[in-house]
């Protein structure tokens, strides 16, 4: 790694060190953020070009202007720069950057990995043991997915608490979707079949999967097994026909299709995905530009990021040419373990298809302009309401969620000029107050948050939004005074007459109370921010009071670790089932012998543990 810094930065001092190597450049402002990232197959000459008398963008000009100084990271090929890039633009953030934002995470089809598997839809960290197939564009193409899998293999998607407690088959079995596992309505190898084969369909393998059936049902036949042989011939009947509408919607195996849209600084990009020939749907991103004003550039980079994140399929189709295509080509390749084209002139059904996706991809991003200009018109008004200088960039909003004082929990949720910023959501745990004392958490939670914004020299909001009246906006005004925090604008928002929706009153902290009305456009911002700040906190009341219930009794059992806890709560399907068993059905537990049997008992049912025999562990 080579670093140079300066007060006044001597760009063609630095670039007289450089090796030609290829690697990785980072541009530095002088307060240490990161103004820029980018790769070079030759190090000297691409951070040359900045520091030329060649003609610039004013784009360039205006980050040039601020660099205090770069540090550069030498690879072995242009492949690992690419991937270091992206790595790098992620983590950092670089200000001039094109970023790829995705408030969503994907989802997939999980196939869990257990005695008997469970199928279902998944979303989030991919924590759970199990094959993951995906990631879809959307929900609708994982749902539509299931229902192929339920009517094809019938296997089972009920949660693990319901599976292990079912004395009788549910709906599913009586409509055909399920083989009802839970009660031992289908052998545990006929079951690992349906299985094997489900994901045969779901890795793409369809005509393998034809092939295989074929031959069952003609075994099945010989053998003078007529039921199952109905039922296999089913199934190849099913792929057949869903084989015969792939054909009409076309033969791209293994596809992705995309098209960018540019309105000023606004870009749309459009993913219309194939796998397996099927259509899962479109998916449109709209990338923070930063200024750049080529669709070429932006296409470039979202392609980068995106595959840099989701596994590239064989052939990927653009609507114009990008800049290091070739060299995108081969990183993908590489990290794929298999060929990947992207093809930027294509005929035929490939070329309609990225018709629909240019045509989509415009209409997208006119209707995320429209819904940005109301959001500005909304901002604008909120300004006017509150007597503002300026629209507030950043507004926070606190809540607090607890019943009856049970596992009270302050939710902080956060709004810039384009909506929320949810990966900047906050929850507080309150502890160490009287059950039910609002007021008490509310000044907990804003201590927590504001205090460590004052330590850390963090960002402060514009515009501070209490769930409350004068009591709540009091506790708000006195932990900022305690902590010297100025130039935050407070508002309560107390709810209105018989709690109605748009007759809140606004409490300001001169002592004045608004009442805007439900057709005021501030109100309806302020109604949004609140609401949110609302479910954010009842999801985390409900979360922390669940986890209490489920575990609390058990973890102040000795002997009962995280492990133990969880074959204990898994084979009873809850507490409520551990409550419901007696002591023998309690030691039939991995892990769990007599004595300790008699122990979670005892806690359990509040009865005095019963003494222990010398040498009994």
């Amino acid at each position: 790694m080579s670093r140079a810094t300066a007060s006044t930065f001597d760009g063609k001092a630095f670039v007289r060190q450089l090796s030609t190597a290829p690697g990785v450049y980072r541009m530095f402002a002088a307060d240490d953020s990161v103004l820029y990232v980018g790769k070079a197959g030759a190090l000297r000459k691409r951070v040359a070009s900045y520091f030329s008398a060649t003609p610039k963008t004013a784009r360039t000009m205006a980050m040039l202007a601020q660099v205090a100084r770069m540090e550069v990271t030498v690879t072995r090929t242009e492949g690992e720069a690419l991937l270091l890039e992206n790595q790098l633009i992620k983590s950092l953030k670089p200000r001039y950057n094109v970023l790829l934002r995705d408030d969503k995470s994907f989802p997939y089809v999980l196939l869990t990995q257990e005695e008997w598997p469970r199928i279902a839809f998944h979303r989030g960290p991919r924590n759970v043991p199990g094959r993951y197939f995906g990631p879809y564009p959307g929900a609708g193409a994982v749902r539509d997915t299931l229902n192929l899998m339920h009517k094809l293999f019938k296997l089972r998607s009920c949660e693990d608490s319901v599976f292990r407690n079912r004395s009788r088959p549910c709906l599913q079995y009586q409509i055909g979707r399920c083989s009802a596992p839970c009660v031992g309505f289908v052998e545990a190898g006929e079951y690992a079949d349906a299985v094997r084969r489900a994901v045969l369909f779901l890795d793409g393998r369809s005509d393998e999967l034809t092939d295989e059936l074929n031959q069952s049902m003609e075994a099945a036949s010989a053998r003078l097994d007529f039921e199952q042989a109905a039922r296999l011939r089913d199934q190849v009947l099913t792929l057949r026909k869903l084989q015969a509408r792939q054909y009409v919607d076309g033969m791209a195996a293994d596809l992705d299709v995309l098209a960018c849209a540019m309105q000023g600084s606004a870009a749309c990009v459009l993913l219309l995905a194939f796998r397996d020939g099927r259509n899962l749907g479109t998916r449109a991103f709209f990338p923070r530009t930063n200024g750049v004003e080529s669709a070429e550039e932006v296409l470039s980079a979202f392609v980068s990021q995106y595959y840099a994140e989701q596994p590239a399929p064989r052939e990927i189709v653009l609507d114009r040419d990008i800049p290091d295509r070739e060299l995108i080509e081969q990183a993908l390749s590489a990290s794929g373990g298999r060929r990947v084209q992207i093809k930027v002139s294509v005929r035929g059904e490939r070329a309609g298809y990225l018709d629909l996706a240019r045509r989509n991809a415009e209409l997208s991003l006119a209707t995320e302009l429209s819904s940005q200009a109301a959001q500005g018109a909304r901002l604008e008004a909120l300004r006017e309401l509150l007597g503002l200088e300026t629209a507030p960039q950043r507004i926070e909003c606190f809540d607090i969620s607890h019943i009856m004082g049970e596992a009270t929990v302050a939710s902080c949720v956060v709004f810039n000029a384009d909506g929320p910023l949810r990966s900047q959501y906050r929850r507080y745990n309150i502890a160490g107050i009287e059950p039910g004392d609002d007021y008490a958490a509310m000044h907990q939670a804003l201590e927590r948050r504001f205090r460590r914004a004052v330590e850390d020299d963090g960002v402060l909001p514009d515009l501070l939004l209490i769930d409350g009246g004068a009591g709540q906006l009091a506790q708000a005004r006195a932990v900022l005074a305690d902590l010297g925090v100025d130039g935050v604008r407070l508002v309560g928002v107390a709810k209105g007459e018989a709690r109605r929706a748009g007759h809140e009153t606004l409490v300001l902290t001169d002592g004045r109370e608004l009442h805007p009305g439900p057709d005021s456009l501030g109100l309806q911002l302020i109604q949004q921010v609140r609401d949110e700040a609302h479910r954010f906190a009842i999801t985390g009341h409900r979360g922390r009071r669940q986890k209490a219930r489920n575990s609390s009794r058990l973890e102040d059992i000795p002997g009962i670790g995280p492990r133990r806890r969880a074959n204990l709560l898994r084979h009873f399907g809850g507490l409520a089932g551990l409550k419901a068993a007696g002591i023998e059905e309690i030691a039939r537990v991995e892990g769990v012998n007599a004595a300790l049997a008699e122990r979670i008992y005892a806690a359990l049912h509040g009865l005095e543990r019963p003494q222990q025999e010398p040498g009994r562990g």
